[in-house]
């Protein structure tokens, strides 16, 4: 698809790889080259993986330059733009896999949030909703997206501490369902893609809709009422006191 992104598709099952050669930042590009990929794997009928090819890192989040520029229109456009891709994963009608071999900071902690099944290596690499930590509010639909996920008390210190957790303590908070070694990662994926490829897929897609009816809905207006440009340039003014 591009020099950063890659899709492959084989036995149902299409798998998008991030690799930009640095740090997989979410810029808009790469978030409107990863929206087309996900198109192209629900036109393809496919369980969705989506990872990162490169080493150490999942993804390093939001482009912070864009920030720093204090662009407030480039800002409001690459986060509802990773709003509206984290809303697209969580609805997609078929299976996803998210893969976390590495770093996942925020946007990264995002996408994975929004996959049917997380699993992580065990290493050094952490993930998170730092935004607090580094002078960021998290965005509301990010919120409700963690909120249906985390465990309760782990959702607070994520949200209001910015706090970032090693592969152990992501499963007991909710960010991933397994860890393995880095040994064991392939196969457990394999394991776990035999398994999607069996179930009912009318069935998995009624019963993702009527779980996730509440947090779709929460994060659509969200996304309809914070990321305009009239609220976002009066949060980021009111953050610049």
């Amino acid at each position: 698809m591009s020099d950063h992104l890659h899709y492959g598709f084989q036995e149902g099952v299409a798998t998008i790889s991030m690799d930009d050669g640095n740090v997989n930042v979410m810029s808009l590009q790469m978030l409107s080259e990863l929206g087309a990929a996900v198109d192209r794997a629900e036109a393809d009928n496919a369980i969705l993986v989506l990872r990162s090819t490169r080493p150490g890192i999942f993804s390093a989040g939001f482009d912070l330059k864009v920030f720093a520029a204090n662009d407030i229109e480039g800002s409001l456009k690459m986060v509802k733009a990773g709003a509206e891709l984290a809303l697209r994963l969580l609805t997609y009608r078929f299976p996803t896999v998210g893969l976390m071999q590495g770093h996942a900071f925020p946007m990264g902690a995002f996408l994975l949030l929004a996959c049917d099944i997380r699993i992580g290596t065990k290493g050094v690499h952490r993930i998170g909703l730092n935004e607090v930590a580094i002078g960021i509010a998290p965005p509301a639909f990010a919120i409700e997206l963690a909120r249906s996920r985390l465990v309760p008390s782990y959702l607070s210190r994520s949200v209001t501490l910015g706090e970032m957790y090693g592969p152990d303590e992501a499963v007991l908070s909710g960010f991933l369902d397994r860890v393995v070694p880095e040994e064991a990662f392939e196969p457990a994926l394999e394991a776990a893609l035999s398994a999607l490829r069996v179930i009912h897929g009318p069935s998995h897609a009624v019963a993702k809709t009527r779980l996730r009816r509440a947090t779709q809905a929460a994060m659509r207006s969200a996304i309809d009422e914070d990321l305009t440009l009239a609220a976002y340039a009066a949060r980021s003014q009111s953050s610049a006191r």
